[in-house]
């Protein structure tokens, strides 16, 4: 991520626009488990200038997981959304009681 901050902004940029996955109290939930966390995190994404650049050197490097530009990576590839972890419900329609 350093790289894309020193080739796509300068240094004046930087200190006036903190990135969000650069914010140490946020960074849990661009990597958690919780389908929850990510798509919070891919919300804070939204408004970075370096979105593109980040999905797209995502994909080169074939990250494993995590949320990069705005998307969930699995396994190297983009995924619409995580599964919570356990096994799905037999019956998702039933209420449990």
């Amino acid at each position: 991520m350093t790289s894309l901050l020193t080739t796509f902004l300068n240094p004046a940029d930087t200190a006036a626009h903190l990135l969000p996955c650069h914010d140490t109290a946020a960074a849990d939930l661009f990597f958690s488990e919780r389908p929850a966390d990510l798509e919070q995190a891919k919300s804070l994404c939204a408004d970075c200038p370096l979105l593109q650049e980040c999905r797209q050197g995502a994909l080169e490097r074939e990250e494993p997981w995590g949320v990069w530009g705005g998307s969930i990576f699995e396994s190297g590839r983009i995924i619409a959304v995580k599964r919570g972890r356990g096994r799905p419900r037999k019956n998702p329609d039933q209420n449990a009681a």
